[in-house]
């Protein structure tokens, strides 16, 4: 039985009994998801979206179901003077003991998807996306995903506290599906932080997609960090849709697994609309991390600007490819697209592959990628004022590294991805002094 029929009996087992089975318009788009991905199965090098990132290991893993004991010795998150909103998830499964909201803005919901699907379910159909979006592993995602969060945001609301959504893998040889939804009404904002942690759960694969409406004016600041364990598979789709006026700021930050894939799509649906896509990848060992971006200026005026940054080292590899679409009568559209990596190995590599595809003519667009070791001059001059070459060099890996951590626009949020970086390696706490 291939890796596809597998996961095709899987959901012929499990799902009737996922949450919203019983509404006829989820379960006809599951049955035609899974049709979808027994048909096509795992994406493969033979495409030019996949050309560089194999998921054949991936492919040949078998998983098991999550274990309630490893599912119970995961602690909350927070602390108790932790003024945020907290939804946690481990195995992807709803964790209400772990979890904690607090006082919304009348308009606000926030819960997860599974309660959703029985509360407010006519608010979820258009928002949750078919079975055509994307690759066949956003297929299998919405055919097994067993929930998520759901943040719905009324017109001209403002949550003033970030709002984090944590999900921990913690049983070994697990696999997880997890979708959140996002709606935000015009003149929302809010800020969202994501966290995909490891709970040493060793051989594990995560398959999440987020998915988020902004109508005209909100404002939405979303946050992804993935730290998930040496062995771990994450494949994760950001898809958000713009209306006129509406700004959209993402920050994916990528530190953990083995094989990390992340998708981010962004399409102007109104004129003015504004993005940031910033990035920072951290990987060492024989790790891989992938960022592939699509933003689709399909409307005037539009204003995108997009930053990633890589460290790799040992024989990491990391991968980088931008598009920037721009339809025709898009005029005045000005993008900005740049990919920068640094390499601490002779065997690190990274691919970069920028990309600007224009059917307007009066726009200003721009792109460039470069790929570099550690200056030899600025290692020398910091030897020289009496830091050891392995503080010199952590040093000058975390100055390359601050350029995409001083675009986030929260100290708090900032503080928790300079945390991360610092945990990668005992030494790095060295690296607080010059925070």
């Amino acid at each position: 039985m291939s890796s596809a029929e597998t996961w095709a009996q899987t959901f012929a087992t499990r799902g009737a009994n996922l949450p919203g089975a019983q509404l006829p318009w989820l379960a006809a788009r599951r049955k035609q998801a899974i049709e979808r991905f027994a048909t096509e199965g795992w994406p493969t090098s033979k495409s030019d979206e996949w050309r560089h990132t194999s998921l054949a290991t991936l492919a040949q893993q078998s998983f098991l179901d999550a274990n309630d004991a490893a599912t119970a010795s995961v602690k909350r998150p927070y602390s108790d003077d932790d003024k945020d909103h907290w939804l946690v998830f481990v195995d992807g499964k709803y964790m209400p003991g772990l979890s904690r909201v607090g006082d919304l803005p009348a308009g606000v919901t926030l819960g997860p998807l599974s309660q959703a699907f029985t509360d407010t379910p006519e608010s979820l159909e258009a928002l949750y996306g078919s079975d055509t979006d994307g690759a066949s592993t956003s297929a299998l995602n919405l055919a097994l995903a067993s929930d998520g969060a759901f943040l719905n945001l009324s017109r001209g609301t403002v949550v003033e506290q970030p709002i984090h959504l944590v999900f921990v893998t913690a049983s070994k040889g697990s696999a997880s599906f997890t979708r959140n939804l996002v709606q935000a009404g015009a003149g929302a904002q809010a800020t969202i932080m994501e966290h995909y942690l490891g709970h040493g759960a060793g051989t594990s694969f995560t398959n999440t997609v987020t998915r988020l409406n902004l109508d005209a004016d909100a404002h939405v600041t979303h946050l992804k960090l993935q730290r998930e364990d040496a062995e771990a598979f994450h494949l994760g789709v950001i898809d958000v849709q713009q209306g006129k006026s509406s700004v959209f700021n993402s920050h994916s930050m990528s530190f953990g697994a083995r094989l990390a894939r992340h998708d981010i799509a962004t399409a102007f649906a109104g004129e003015h609309c504004q993005t940031l896509l910033n990035g920072l990848y951290y990987v060492d060992g024989k790790r891989h991390v992938d960022h592939h971006t699509l933003i689709s200026h399909d409307k005037p005026f539009g204003t995108s600007h997009e930053y990633y940054r890589g460290v790799l080292g040992d024989t990491a590899r990391g991968v980088f490819r931008g598009r920037i679409f721009v339809a025709p009568g898009a005029d005045k559209t000005d993008a900005v697209q740049r990919s920068d990596s640094l390499l601490l190995s002779r065997l690190a590599k990274a691919d970069a592959r920028p990309e600007l595809e224009i059917y307007a003519d009066d726009v200003k667009c721009a792109h460039g990628a470069t790929v570099g070791q550690i200056d030899a001059d600025s290692l020398f001059y910091l030897r020289s004022r009496g830091l050891d070459e392995q503080l010199a060099r952590h040093v000058l890996t975390y100055a390359f590294a601050a350029e995409a951590i001083a675009r986030i626009e929260s100290d708090l949020l900032r503080q928790r991805v300079i945390g991360a970086i610092q945990a990668l390696a005992p030494e790095n706490a060295a690296l607080g002094d010059f925070a």
